[in-house]
């Protein structure tokens, strides 16, 4: 699903397949392709205290703060979805996790200095594929919502 959103968007983006690990994360990936944790994307799928599902971008070397996260969206409360949920809600496996063709309509929220990154490494739909495509296409396609919500 992730590649044919992003070919429907017109977004140019390099393949990478690695060997996925499992509880490997953005580290195993990272290391895997020789680039930095820091440029490599997590796809997190959260939830509202209403179980609004909603999906945040992170940096791969960095955790989100739900409290920070909750006060930037105007909610009571915010959090992880356990990972059957979060499959259900984005239509890839966790570990596989990519914000292109998620299967329900949710916001995108992003970490704000993910946009200046000069290229990004995120997930492509499938665990152990990323795809390294200009941060700006994401802004233009998905237009998430810019957050500082980064525990360093």
């Amino acid at each position: 699903m992730a590649v044919r959103a992003l070919r429907a968007a017109g977004i140019a983006f390099v393949p990478h397949l690695y060997a996925w690990q499992p509880h490997g994360g953005t580290h195993a990936s990272s290391v895997a392709l020789g680039v930095p944790e820091h440029a490599v994307i997590k796809t997190l799928i959260f939830a509202n205290e209403r179980g609004e599902p909603l999906c945040i971008l992170m940096h791969g070397d960095r955790e989100v703060s739900v409290k920070q996260l909750a006060r930037a969206i105007g909610t009571k409360s915010v959090g992880p979805c356990v990972p059957e949920v979060a499959d259900r809600h984005s239509g890839y496996q966790v570990g596989g996790t990519s914000p292109f063709g998620l299967r329900r309509v949710m916001q995108i929220y992003v970490q704000a200095t993910i946009l200046a990154l000069p290229r990004i490494y995120i997930n492509g739909g499938a665990r152990g594929f990323l795809v390294e495509i200009d941060p700006r296409e994401l802004e233009r396609a998905l237009a998430p919502v810019a957050v500082d919500v980064a525990v360093e």
